[in-house]
């Protein structure tokens, strides 16, 4: 597929939560820039991203980072074969802002315009880095949003296997983290002070979803968490902040794992990928390499930065959409609810 003989050449917008950014790649796997304005450090200080803010940064920062992404890959507007942008799910007025903004572009260049579905980038992250990579593979997307456990059968073919009941993994670990002090972003801080803890010191329940062995459950394990700390505070037990995370992080990532893992045997797959921001934990990534060995599966994972949002995974989902001749009207619009599958 990449050996067409024309390149492809494709610049991406993201804009479906609290990262501004645009990207320029080349036949679904090579990327030209990437550049990524984040807004971390304004939603720290109200521990959580504020919707309405972030809709407002991502006007104030998507011209430059565009321009920028641009410059960085030496390539004018002229010499872009059309304009992809995420359009859902994620905040409606964060995507309204990268929507509308790539609808500008593509009908004042006369670009094709390319809506990408957000879950759909994530798992794309996985073709930039291993350029060997192609479907069938099973996908395990966790982020703040979305826990899915996917059955990648063809290029924008998905079968959804798993998926979570309430709170997704990355919601799960921003809740907890706010819980024992730590605060947001809760991932890479519970990640961190976990290697100080006793992941064994606190059993947290792995819940068990009857008749949907894939589907996950994560608000049992946080309210496990919550019920343990205001147990400690009412008995005046000190509460060691260290072994919850580390035991918190265990039970999450143990029920990834087997969840994953049954469904590779079941699915007699000889790839599995791993894709989305809690991707980039390394108790997760290593435990899921070494579950990989053990089955003679080879594991693919995106470099941390490819896993949390950015605009060159919706770059990679958009080419194949382009090579399938799938291109959007002037009337896309934000879909903040949008499932995996849908156009």
């Amino acid at each position: 597929m990449e050996n067409s003989q024309k390149d492809v050449v494709i610049l991406a917008i993201e804009s479906s939560c609290d990262e501004t950014a645009a990207a320029v790649v080349r036949n679904g796997r090579e990327v030209l820039s990437n550049v990524i304005s984040s807004q971390i450090a304004l939603h720290t200080l109200y521990g959580g991203v504020v919707p309405e803010i972030a809709s407002r940064k991502h006007i104030e920062k998507i011209n430059q980072v565009i321009e920028e992404a641009l410059t960085q890959a030496h390539l004018g507007l002229t010499e872009v074969d059309a304009i992809a942008v995420t359009y859902g799910p994620g905040l409606v007025g964060a995507l309204l802002v990268g929507v509308a903004e790539a609808k500008a572009i593509a009908y004042a260049a006369g670009k094709p315009l390319i809506g990408v579905h957000h879950i759909e980038g994530h798992i794309s992250a996985n073709y930039i880095e291993n350029r060997e990579l192609e479907p069938p593979f099973l996908c395990l997307v966790v982020s703040g949003g979305h826990t899915h456990l996917v059955m990648v059968e063809d290029y924008g073919s998905y079968n959804i296997v798993g998926r979570t009941r309430d709170d997704a993994a990355g919601e799960a670990f921003d809740k907890v983290a706010r819980a024992i002090g730590l605060g947001y972003p809760g991932g890479p801080k519970i990640e961190k002070i976990s290697k100080e803890g006793n992941p064994e010191a606190i059993v947290f329940p792995r819940a068990k979803i009857a008749d949907h062995p894939y589907d996950f459950s994560f608000s049992g394990v946080k309210s496990a968490v919550l019920n343990y700390i205001n147990g400690c505070q009412m008995k005046q037990i000190p509460i060691v902040q260290a072994d919850v995370a580390a035991s918190f992080q265990k039970a999450v990532t143990d029920v990834l794992m087997e969840h994953a893992m049954t469904a590779v045997e079941e699915f007699q797959v000889d790839k599995f990928a791993i894709a989305g921001g809690v991707a980039a934990n390394r108790t997760l990534r290593n435990g899921m390499r070494e579950a990989c060995e053990k089955k003679g599966v080879k594991f693919y994972y995106p470099s941390p930065i490819l896993c949390t949002d950015n605009a060159a995974m919706i770059g990679a989902a958009a080419y194949y959409e382009y090579l399938a001749g799938r291109c959007d009207s002037w009337d896309l619009n934000a879909v903040p609810n949008l499932k995996l599958g849908e156009r």
